[in-house]
């Protein structure tokens, strides 16, 4: 990247390199400088494709299996706890994806702002990581699946097949990553659409849940595990709107990119939970059990879209999550307009290897996976949100670029909150914190103690914060 003076980037901030435009089989240019205006293109509608086709696949079905058949809800009780959760995720994402298009960077450069430019390391390492291998890993797993029972090739031949095609989209970037998920689109709707309809028809809604029913615990681990899933995608929420032209409307922005989050998140998770009234082994043989339910033409027809979903859920993942890496200004050995292209293949890469070895006990692996991954998320929207809040209608674009930029009021107070929540809250298998622990009915609230604790210490440590 360079800094450039008199062009259409705020004075000071870092311009992206290189010529895209609106290519889509062009290889993006460059990492995570400022967007020049005049590669500035698309509508805010084109969001609502990119965040629906993410999500209809088998792990949002599969969220809705656990609320029922794992965390002892009746259905009605797991549809209220799934809109409650992917609810906040949805609200979430909405304002922190409206906020692209003003500032043309991605989501993790303007976290830099709340954190000071050595303080976003913290956010930024656990985004990558999570998204561009943990996220990765577990879709791909569920692919795998897929793909396996479709077609009965070996698993590993399986899950080559599907980190290719994934590491293949996020390789080439931004543009190829929205025609993807534009063209998959109606295809996902469609299957899914019918599948909802069958699911639904055949499934006993009024039955209740397991003999040992989850009872308030059960509802709050449901609830946050749906959280996770939507505000998983927050921390990549502005990489997919920062190429709109700055004078796009902020509420139509906001309104799509929330939209397809909640919609996707909770129609799935719904029908998960009502799959698991119908019979079968949900817990052992999830994809099995669920296609089980279905025609054999819809259930095959169900099983490829369970795997195009899965690249389509990937291929944001494993670029958001390269994005977030050359973010932490680590210098590579590589020339800046394909660092960012680079370290895909390299998450990709690293991916495969993770997914192989989770191939194994997919269900709880992917159970734990879904409240830890809360764990820290909770905690950063806290700081971003409330430095948001502060710094309302105050610039913040010179902040964003500058290496001598502190704020170590956002990791303290994301530290803290993470440690203290996990500490007293958290509810897994692995550990059980203070009050779960002498409180069973408490359940796992931990990612809403860490977004409290978080954001009232961002607030009270005003010395700390940055009053540029």
């Amino acid at each position: 990247m360079t800094v450039l003076k008199n062009s259409s980037a705020p004075s000071g901030v870092a311009v992206r390199e290189g010529r895209y435009g609106e290519r889509i089989t062009a290889v993006e240019p460059g990492g995570v400088g400022f967007i020049p205006l005049g590669e500035r293109h698309g509508r805010p509608l084109q969001l609502l494709w990119t965040w629906t086709s993410p999500n209809l696949e088998f792990t949002t079905v599969f969220l809705g299996v656990l609320a029922v058949a794992a965390f002892g809800l009746g259905f009605w009780q797991a549809v209220t706890a799934i809109v409650l959760g992917s609810g906040l995720g949805a609200v979430a994402h909405s304002v922190l994806s409206a906020r692209g298009p003003g500032h043309g960077v991605g989501q993790m450069v303007l976290g830099r702002v709340p954190f000071g430019s050595r303080g976003n390391i913290l956010p930024a390492s656990l985004n990558a990581v999570a998204g561009g291998i943990g996220w990765f890993a577990v879709n791909s797993v569920s692919a795998t699946f897929a793909l396996n029972t479709l077609t009965s090739l070996p698993k590993p031949v399986c899950l080559v097949i599907v980190v290719a095609a994934q590491v293949a989209i996020a390789f080439f970037g931004h543009n190829l990553v929205h025609a993807f998920e534009r063209y998959a689109f109606p295809v996902l709707a469609v299957v899914f659409g019918v599948v909802t309809v069958i699911i639904l028809s055949k499934a006993e809604l009024g039955a209740p849940g397991p003999a040992n029913s989850g009872g308030l615990g059960g509802f709050l681990i449901a609830m946050a595990a749906s959280f996770g899933y939507a505000a998983g995608w927050n921390p990549y929420a502005a990489d997919y709107t920062r190429y709109l032209p700055p004078d796009t409307d902020r509420r139509a922005v906001g309104l799509f990119a929330g939209l397809g989050v909640f919609l996707s998140c909770t129609v799935l998770q719904i029908v998960g939970a009502a799959s698991v009234t119908i019979g079968g082994k949900a817990l052992e043989d999830p994809t099995g059990a669920f296609t089980s339910h279905l025609p054999s033409l819809i259930g095959d027809l169900t099983l490829l879209a369970i795997t195009l979903g899965a690249v389509s859920a990937n291929s944001v993942n494993i670029y958001s999550g390269s994005m977030s890496f050359v973010s932490l200004g680590i210098r590579l050995p590589l020339p800046p307009t394909v660092q960012r292209a680079m370290v895909a293949l390299i998450f990709g890469a690293v991916g495969l290897v993770v997914a192989y070895f989770g191939l194994d006990d997919a269900g709880h692996g992917y159970e734990a996976f879904l409240l830890i991954i809360t764990y820290w998320i909770g905690p950063w929207l806290g700081v971003v949100l409330v430095d948001l809040f502060l710094r309302r209608g105050k610039p913040i674009d010179h902040l964003l670029f500058d290496p001598l930029h502190r704020n170590w009021a956002g990791p303290i107070a994301m530290a803290a909150g993470v440690v203290l929540s996990v500490w007293l809250f958290s509810n897994q298998e692995k550990y059980v914190g203070v009050i779960p622990e002498r409180f069973t009915s408490v359940g796992d609230v931990t990612f809403e103690a860490g977004f409290l604790i978080s954001a009232a210490l961002y607030l009270a440590l005003r010395p700390l914060r940055s009053t540029e």
